[in-house]
Formats: C-alpha cells, sequence, structure tokens
C-alpha cells in the first residue's frame, strides 16, 4: 500500500480536474423526479426517443469524476444512438453534497452493497423508468466510465438478475477496494484481492443462481489514472461465473484496435476485452466518419474506435436484430426479474434524511479527528474521495 504522503500527492494532482463539469453542452435529458426512497441522493435523468415502442431496451449509463449526465451523453452519443436504434437511457447522475469531484462512491461500502446507498437509489431508478416506458426487463444493460465504471461493476455484481449485459470503461473490478489508500493503490495497480478472491465478492454480491450478464471491457493502453491491470482483474473476476476461464478463445483487430473474446461452453460470447493502444484515461470515440458518433471532449477521447456502437452492437442493440428480437444473452435476467424488480419502488414519497459529510460512518468506522487527521480528511473531501 501507497503512504500517506503519496496518498496527498494524488490528491493535489486531482485538485482542478473539473473543468469538464464546467463545459456547457446540449442537453437532451429529462429529469425523474420520483422514483422510491433515493437512499443515494442521486439525480435520476433520462432520455425516451419519440414513438419509443413498447418492450424497448433500457441502457443504463454512469458518468465519470467531474462530469455530468448531460455532458457524457453528448462525448458518447448515447443518445444520438438510442433515437437511430429506438431505445431508452437512464443516467443516474452524482451530486456535490455526495461527492464533491461528482465521482460515484465505487469504494465506498454502504454505497455497492445491495439494497443499500448509491446502488440502490440506480436500483430504485431503473425500475421507475421500466414501468413509466413500458420496457424490456430482460433487456436492461449498464456501462459506465472510470468511477462510472466502477459502478456499472458494482451494479452487475450486486443485481445480476436485472441485466442483460454491461460494459465497463477504465473501471475497477467489484470489491477491489473498501478505503481510501486501497482505492488509490487499486487505481495505479498496486496489490489487491486475488483473481480467486475477486470471484467469490462477486458470487457472495447477491443471492443470485441464475446465468450471468455478458460483459465487455474497455481500457487504454496508456492511462495513468486507472492502471491497464484493472481490465485484467474484471476479466478473472467474470470468467468464473460464465465458466469461460484460460486465455482468450479469439483475438481481432477491430478499427486497428485488439479485441480479446471468450466464449461460454455453448460458444456464445460472454466476456469482450479492448485494448486501446496508446490511449489515455476516457471513453474511447470515433466521431468522423459516416458512423461517426459524439463529440471530443476531456475524458471523452477520438481514437478511431467508437466504444458506444460497439458496446451496443456487443448487447445486439444496433445493427441486425436490434429493434426488439432478443440477444442470445438476454436470458440471463433472472426468471423472476419481472416479479422482484417491482420490490424496489417503496410507497414514501420523501427520501430519507442524508446524514451531513462530518457525519457520514467513514469505511473503516472511525468518526474525523483533531490534528493531521482531520488535515488529511478534509483533503480527501476535497478530492472528492471521501464524503
Amino acid at each position: 500500500m501507497r503512504n500517506i504522503s503519496d496518498t496527498i500527492a494524488r490528491l493535489s494532482a486531482m485538485q482542478g480536474k473539473t473543468a469538464f463539469s464546467r463545459q456547457s453542452h446540449p442537453d437532451s435529458l429529462s429529469d425523474l423526479a420520483e422514483f422510491g426512497t433515493n437512499p443515494g441522493a442521486l439525480r435520476a435523468r433520462f432520455y425516451a426517443p419519440e414513438n419509443l415502442p413498447r418492450g424497448a431496451a433500457l441502457v443504463v449509463v454512469l458518468h465519470g469524476c467531474t462530469q455530468t449526465a448531460a455532458g457524457y451523453d453528448h462525448g458518447s452519443g448515447w443518445s444520438r444512438l438510442a433515437a437511430e436504434q429506438g431505445f431508452a437511457l437512464l443516467f443516474p447522475e452524482q451530486q456535490r453534497a455526495n461527492n464533491p469531484n461528482l465521482c460515484f462512491n465505487w469504494f465506498v461500502p454502504e454505497d455497492v452493497a445491495r439494497d443499500r446507498g448509491e446502488a440502490l437509489s440506480i436500483r430504485q431508478m431503473i425500475e421507475a423508468v421500466v414501468r413509466k416506458h413500458g420496457l424490456d426487463r430482460q433487456r436492461v444493460f449498464v456501462t459506465g466510465l472510470s468511477a462510472g465504471g466502477a459502478m456499472a461493476a458494482a451494479m452487475l455484481a450486486t443485481y445480476p438478475e436485472v441485466f442483460a449485459g454491461g460494459a465497463i470503461i477504465a473501471g475497477l473490478a467489484y470489491g477491489s477496494a473498501s478505503t481510501i489508500p486501497e482505492a488509490f493503490d487499486r487505481m495505479r495497480g498496486y496489490g489487491g484481492p486475488t483473481p480467486a478472491e475477486l470471484q467469490r465478492r462477486l458470487v457472495q454480491a447477491s443471492p443470485h443462481q441464475g446465468n450471468w450478464p455478458k460483459i465487455s471491457i474497455w481500457q487504454g493502453t496508456a492511462d495513468q489514472t486507472v492502471a491497464p491491470s484493472n481490465a485484467d482483474s474484471l476479466v478473472a473476476q467474470w470468467q468464473s461465473v460464465h465458466r469461460a476461464t484460460g486465455g482468450a478463445d479469439r483475438t481481432e483487430t477491430v478499427n486497428g484496435q485488439t479485441r480479446q473474446v471468450w466464449c461460454d461452453a455453448d460458444g456464445n460470447e460472454v466476456i469482450e476485452k479492448y485494448a486501446i493502444a496508446g490511449m489515455g484515461h476516457g471513453t474511447p470515440l470515433k466521431t468522423g466518419g459516416e458512423d461517426g458518433l459524439g463529440n471530443a471532449a476531456p475524458f471523452m477521447l477520438d481514437v478511431g474506435i467508437s466504444s458506444t456502437r460497439r458496446m451496443a452492437t456487443f448487447w445486439n442493440l444496433a445493427g441486425r436484430g436490434a429493434r426488439g428480437e432478443a440477444h442470445p444473452a438476454a436470458g440471463s435476467a433472472h426468471p423472476a426479474a419481472d416479479t422482484a424488480l417491482r420490490t424496489y419502488i417503496a410507497p414514501e414519497k420523501s427520501r430519507p434524511a442524508r446524514l451531513e459529510p462530518a457525519e457520514q460512518p467513514r469505511p473503516g468506522g472511525s468518526r474525523a479527528s483533531a490534528g493531521i487527521g482531520k488535515t488529511i480528511e478534509d483533503a480527501l473531501r476535497a478530492a472528492g474521495l471521501m464524503r
């Protein structure tokens, strides 16, 4: 584990990296005003194209640190693709009261456990949007960048019966960190649970007994924020539940980038991993040409391949069969999902009171301390890594 001086140095380096959230972006999203008790105190935004058919698919999109839902949509092009292909979008949005840098709290145990905190808020949003628009519960997907990618991994682990597939961009494996120093270490590729332990934490995150969501993993080889080794940890975490152990079944080149594929016993593609050569920290885009999508911005990187389009193709939301033909893996949703999902909107209209930052329980259960301890915790909060 890195020492505290290393942690403080990294906090200092993070300060000021909030330009993205201050930029003005076109906003195609609407607000979902009520969706349950919302214990994570998140904002819910969504996009439903005109003439959206009943039984359409839903993609849940989680932005990265310093980003907003509208900004990430503008950069990634998800709403344009949804309008083209006829599916709905849900954009959970972090609030500064929860995290000053607008990071989802992927390393806080109370926010990534099933039926708790931010994870439950996102789960409640999904149920509300599915009901509102009559969407297909067997075709719900989730993706995210960086902290949003790590939160997407947490959603896939804690609610696997909800999702037919997921995609994690520059994210981290579920359960890889539960304290702030651990979060920094894992992001830099230091330490962490063994593959066997990551697999155990995935299985124990929910009571799920059915098939598992198929997973798309994206990582830049020159990422200095989230080390590329985290992509390997994600592959290892999901191999066991898919019974897709060992090396990749196939390696190919797509738009000049390396794609590895792992298949299950029936030959279905269940895990894919893209290694984007020379790319730093961000979402891979292809903004030009006939199939161009999205807009380059900080952490939205035009590298000649559209992760948005490729994910949608992997999930069968774009291309042949996109408008309603069930994907071969769509049955990965739990057979009882249609009933179970309905339990996540409580009748109460008001959300429970959120503790003030100084009152929040810490990952280790300790309170803010005086002297140097308080100084360190203040720095952690300023950097968006502690409430």
